[in-house]
């Protein structure tokens, strides 16, 4: 049956659609605010910016549909990051062995997640808070919470790459969004993601392999993670320590404001990108209008809130 188009309009504003209209507007009055906004050098480094925060909001998305969380992810960029740095820098191996290695290690520790969720019983936010601060303690050891610094030239010049105008960290988040739309659309992971998230009792009894979809969302979400978190140690030009702290809020902020659920079931890749393009236009836009950080943070804290409840509402 044929949509009309008030239940197509109720459609796009249920998913999506206003975190749409408010980034448009957000850019509108940008281009107002500041004559720096539109240029063709803003935008680059926007879309720079926003490849980091985008591909690892994907990851989020993924284990917010199955109606968890993972407050690792900033961890999984730092600890990617200083394996490569590490790895190169001391000439123990090439670049593409090292980011292998690099992700491969993200995997496991996302693997780890998803066995103390599911076998151990323990809550997303416990799991992955502690994994969060094992993480953090075990890359400031083996770099001595020291910089990493002399990364080969051939590494460092990823993040100044080009594809015809755009630069090569967004096409990779490009293809993060591809990979992660086609997972969601056409696989049986995918439905197992959201079939879980919806109600995993239901998940469980209807056959559907709820270990499996546990363990690999959180796999996938420290793989996504690694690749950006390698992406950031590029642009940086240094293996640091402290690299991704604080990224699980933006991420979550991104996957949240963009419509996925916090109780589970729902959400959009679509959604997901905008909501990244929001939170990294609010951080470009605080920068060039020389707002304190803490103005920008309450900004995303408020929106946030704003579609958690209004998610509620729409519910109830």
């Amino acid at each position: 049956m044929k949509k009309t188009k008030s239940e197509g309009f109720k459609t796009f504003l249920n998913g999506y659609g206003v975190v749409t209209i408010v980034l448009i507007a957000v850019f509108i009055v940008m281009s107002f605010l500041s004559k720096n906004f539109m240029t063709g050098v803003n935008m680059y480094n926007l879309m720079r910016s926003t490849a980091v925060y985008g591909i690892i909001a994907l990851a989020m998305t993924f284990v917010i549909v199955t109606g968890g969380i993972d407050l690792s992810v900033g961890t999984h960029v730092g600890m990617a990051g200083m394996v490569v740095a590490l790895l190169t820098v001391n000439q123990v191996c090439g670049i593409w062995p090292a980011v292998f290695i690099a992700l491969a290690l993200c995997a496991v520790i996302g693997l780890i997640n998803g066995i103390m969720i599911y076998d151990g019983g323990l809550p997303p936010f416990i799991a992955t808070l502690g994994m969060m601060m094992i993480t953090r303690a075990i890359i400031l050891l083996i770099s001595n919470a020291k910089n990493i610094t002399g990364l080969p030239q051939s590494f460092l010049a990823v993040s100044k790459m080009k594809v015809g105008p755009i630069p090569f960290m967004a096409v990779v988040w490009f293809i993060a969004i591809a990979i992660s739309f086609f997972i969601f659309k056409y696989t049986v992971f995918g439905r197992n993601v959201f079939s879980v998230g919806s109600n995993i009792e239901a998940a469980r009894l209807s056959g559907i392999p709820v270990r499996r979809t546990t363990y690999g969302v959180y796999v996938l979400s420290g793989i996504f993670c690694g690749v950006g978190g390698i992406l950031l140690t590029s642009r940086v030009a240094s293996g640091i320590p402290t690299l991704g702290t604080g990224y699980e809020m933006n991420a979550i902020a991104a996957a949240v404001v963009g419509g996925a659920s916090m109780n589970g079931g729902e959400g959009y890749i679509g959604g997901t990108v905008v909501g990244s393009i929001l939170i990294a236009t609010i951080a470009n836009a605080g920068t060039l209008l020389g707002l304190n950080s803490n103005i920008t943070d309450i900004i995303v804290g408020v929106l946030i809130v704003a579609s958690v409840l209004i998610d509620k509402f729409r519910k109830h």
